[in-house]
């Protein structure tokens, strides 16, 4: 390998796995290896985090990282001066390894690791993916970050100021070239389940908080279950992140028996197999800055139907799905039962979404982007 490699320093922390990890193992799997040395920082040996990049070099967080960040939740200021403790040693991790640039992608890390690299005197993108209301967004980035990558428009404050003036919007990748065989692939899924075939599949996929509703899914499917007349089956991939959401959830789908069938399904990898075997993908998230499976459920030929919120227009514009008012299971049950009413319909919007997705979301073009942002950085410690 080249010395002249720039070492890139990606520190990840916890347990649950989400649609950010499955993003940056995306952009890790095809960075040229003579050009970047890959260093992956858990906070965990033996983590179901650390196994999914166990193709890349790992070392452990020199600092055990706090349990009381739940994911969802606003990161405060209490949370961020408890980030403090572990600051001095981070700092010497990034000086013995050399590190040239830290690249965090999560709340808790741009805390824990923002702060330590402006210690170290190592470069920082700070990879922002969750709403542009977030404290740390708004006031920790600009003033810590070198630079700021989004994955939307709508995920950067209206106010911009220090890093934030320069900020970009990379989109997220995705692999464009996967072939998908819709018909099997929902077969797989019938059998698993033991339905009709003629049963109405309607997928969630994400992690189990609040901004994500997955309450408000259970009780579209099971509005939806009352206008088809079909076996009608809410399938929730994921898992929880929050106890007590978690409990609610399993009281909801045990109550939606009589009109729908609510299935806990786990995290499975690649999600967009199993979004390809849904009739249906209903995003009823409020303030998603732009969820992967409404680019997976473009590529696959899903239809969806989701929120008018969030980054949820700027992934389906100007018509690759249908939008429905937040807060209102109804009207996405109502827009659901009438876009599977019409196939004609919903094959057009299918492959026009497939079509513009190919052209956005390719990960050829999120590699050459973030690769233009790395290099830009070599080049200003270069003049230094």
């Amino acid at each position: 390998m080249s010395d002249d490699r720039l070492t890139i320093c990606f520190p990840l922390i916890g347990e649950i796995l989400g649609g950010s990890h499955v993003s940056l193992k995306g952009l890790l799997d095809r960075l040229p290896r003579d050009k970047y040395r890959i260093l992956i920082v858990c906070d965990q040996n033996g983590s179901r985090i650390s196994r999914f990049f166990e193709d890349f070099e790992q070392i452990p967080d020199p600092v055990t990282a706090r349990r009381d960040f739940v994911v969802g939740q606003p990161f405060g200021w209490r949370k961020i001066a408890a980030a403090m403790r572990g600051l001095p040693h981070r700092a010497k991790l990034l000086r013995e390894q050399g590190v040239d640039i830290v690249h965090t992608n999560d709340g808790q890390n741009h805390a824990y690791w923002g702060l330590a690299a402006k210690l170290a005197g190592t470069a920082h993108v700070w990879h922002h993916r969750s709403d542009p209301t977030a404290r740390g967004i708004r006031f920790m980035a600009p003033l810590l970050a070198d630079r700021i990558v989004a994955v939307s428009e709508f995920a950067l404050p209206a106010k911009r100021w220090g890093s934030l003036r320069h900020a970009r919007v990379i989109h997220s990748p995705f692999d464009i070239s996967a072939t998908i065989d819709r018909a099997a692939a929902r077969r797989k899924l019938v059998e698993e389940l033991g339905c009709r075939e003629d049963a109405v599949l309607c997928g969630y996929f994400g992690l189990f908080i609040d901004r994500k509703k997955p309450l408000d899914f259970i009780a579209a499917v099971r509005e939806l279950g009352k206008r088809t007349g079909k076996p009608t089956f809410g399938l929730l991939f994921g898992e929880a992140a929050d106890d007590a959401l978690y409990v609610r959830i399993l009281s909801s789908s045990a109550a939606s028996m009589e009109q729908a069938n609510i299935r806990l399904m786990g995290f499975r990898s690649p999600g967009i197999d199993w979004i390809s075997a849904c009739d249906v993908l209903l995003v009823p998230a409020i303030g998603e800055p732009l969820g992967r499976t409404l680019v997976e459920a473009m590529l696959a030929g899903t239809p969806v139907v989701a929120t008018r919120s969030g980054g949820n227009a700027e992934a389906l514009a100007p018509d690759h799905g249908v939008l429905v008012p937040p807060d209102n299971p109804g009207e996405m049950a109502e827009a659901a039962d009438a876009l599977l009413r019409d196939p004609v319909r919903c094959r057009a919007m299918t492959e026009r979404a497939r079509e513009n997705a190919v052209t956005r979301f390719s990960a050829e073009r999120h590699v050459s982007q973030i690769e233009q942002v790395y290099e830009q950085l070599r080049t200003a410690r270069s003049t230094l």
